[in-house]
């Protein structure tokens, strides 16, 4: 009975050095990692993150040239939006289950950063600037859309690059599926057939099933804004959150789209050239 005290005391000393062992997880440097250190383990779809006291500013000159590289999106939450179950209500955004594993962000994203009169012009010029995404409905729905950061143009006010700055801007979302893509009956745009065997008789002309027969390559329009939390005035790096609203995948025309929502972190660097 003697050892009761002693026990518990052992026993509150290894609970506590356990916690303090296995606080939160901190950022790793994908630079000092091997390929077998990252490989299957999802590190290289994180964006990489600055400390919280990176709160710096950098000055923008108009006669110079700039650019914003490395640029990484990672998307945290996706939401999409969903038709309300009274129709008098309006259609509201739904939280989803990303089911893509470690392949949804974007990363080096390249563009033109340009200071005008009115403040700052972005304009994205190329990377790994999309990624194909599927995520699951509460209802069991799975939706499949392309996120993209392709043909970004965004502004923001002031001369400077800030914690305050917002970038906002469209941009283009490409199809979902390719020209050589087959349908379950073996129906694309480039290759197979224009309509199933089984609707020969009806010459593939059936009003219904004209979306269906007769694919299309159909690009969307997005809408992002970049939401800068953090600066680092002496590497140029900079980090916070991004949110952008675009279409899901269409199948080629064979059904409307509908509006999907990503939220998540940015990463950047500001390079003058």
């Amino acid at each position: 009975m003697r050892f009761r005290p002693l026990l518990a005391l052992v026993l509150a000393l290894c609970l506590t050095l356990v916690t303090a062992c296995s606080g939160g997880a901190k950022a790793v440097d994908r630079a000092n990692l091997t390929y077998d250190d990252i490989h299957n383990t999802g590190l290289a779809n994180d964006c990489p993150t600055l400390p919280d006291s990176a709160r710096g500013s950098i000055s923008l000159d108009g006669s110079s040239k700039y650019q914003l590289r490395e640029i990484c999106m990672h998307p945290a939450e996706v939401y999409v939006k969903g038709e309300p179950t009274n129709k008098r209500q309006e259609a509201q955004f739904v939280a989803t289950k990303i089911l893509t594993r470690f392949t949804t962000s974007l990363d080096q994203v390249y563009g033109d950063l340009t200071v005008t009169g009115n403040g700052i012009n972005f304009k994205e010029l190329g990377g790994i600037d999309f990624q194909i995404v599927t995520v699951l409905m509460p209802g069991g729905e799975e939706v499949p859309f392309t996120f993209s950061s392709k043909d970004l143009e965004a502004t923001a006010d002031g001369a400077a690059l800030s914690t305050s700055t917002d970038l906002s801007g469209s941009y283009r979302v490409p199809s979902y599926r390719t020209s050589n893509f087959l349908d379950p009956k073996g129906r694309a745009l480039t290759t197979g057939v224009q309509y199933a065997q089984g609707l020969v008789a009806l010459n593939g002309q059936d009003d219904e099933l004209a979306r269906e027969n007769s694919k299309r390559y159909i690009d969307g329009t997005g809408e992002m804004n970049l939401s800068i939390t953090k600066v680092d005035a002496s590497t140029g790096e900079f980090a916070g959150v991004f949110t952008a609203i675009q279409p899901s995948d269409t199948d080629m025309g064979s059904h409307d789209p509908v509006d999907v929502k990503i939220t998540g972190q940015v990463y950047g660097r500001l390079e003058k050239v």
